[in-house]
């Protein structure tokens, strides 16, 4: 599920698969408000409410369940960063601890305190997420967190950590790039 932040709270779509996804397959949810539960609700809507509250930064949040990043969230080791792309998903990438559903608020809190101010995080068994300053740029980090922990898997265990020194401390040209090639890349028909 997507959701995108709006003055006075966020939109976040419905469990409606997103290839058929409509404008009433959106639910609005204003700050401050119980996060909504069950009929068409996405079940972890209180997992987005919660880094809302407290990532005044985020205005997208991208979840997903892609492969690499499920299997390296059997493990509760940080996401190590082994190519550079790579560290479009953030200098780290930690693995929330919890494998329950992210259904309640105090969940929801759990994860947000998990994430912290980092861009990127794996739920233990449970797929992952990425933020952003918009849905392109959460959606960018998500692509490249998959990546990131595909490269992970398939590298040696014996690999010598890297110091990447300065690299990704100001990623903003890699990820603009990086952005512009999803949009053309994986764009509606209209934008290619």
């Amino acid at each position: 599920h997507v959701s995108v932040r709006y003055s006075g709270g966020f939109a976040i779509t419905s469990v409606t698969p997103l290839v058929s996804t409509g404008p009433d397959d959106v639910l609005l949810v204003p700050d401050g408000s119980e996060p909504p539960s069950g009929g068409n609700a996405a079940l972890e809507t209180p997992m987005h409410a919660a880094i809302y509250g407290t990532r005044p930064d985020v205005n997208a949040i991208c979840r997903g369940h892609s492969t690499a990043a499920v299997a390296w969230g059997l493990r509760t080791t940080d996401l190590p960063l082994l190519h550079g792309l790579g560290g479009l998903a953030g200098r780290r990438v930690p693995v929330h601890p919890e494998v329950e559903l992210i259904r309640t608020t105090d969940q929801g809190m759990a994860v947000a305190a998990t994430l912290a101010n980092d861009h990127a995080l794996i739920i233990r068994a449970n797929g992952c997420l990425a933020v952003g300053a918009g849905p392109l740029e959460a959606l960018t980090r998500l692509y490249f967190l998959e990546e990131r922990a595909r490269v992970a898997l398939e590298a040696p265990a014996d690999l010598e950590p890297m110091d990447w020194g300065d690299r990704h401390d100001n990623p903003e040209a890699e990820l603009h790039r990086a952005m512009a090639w999803i949009e053309v890349a994986f764009g509606s028909e209209r934008s290619r």
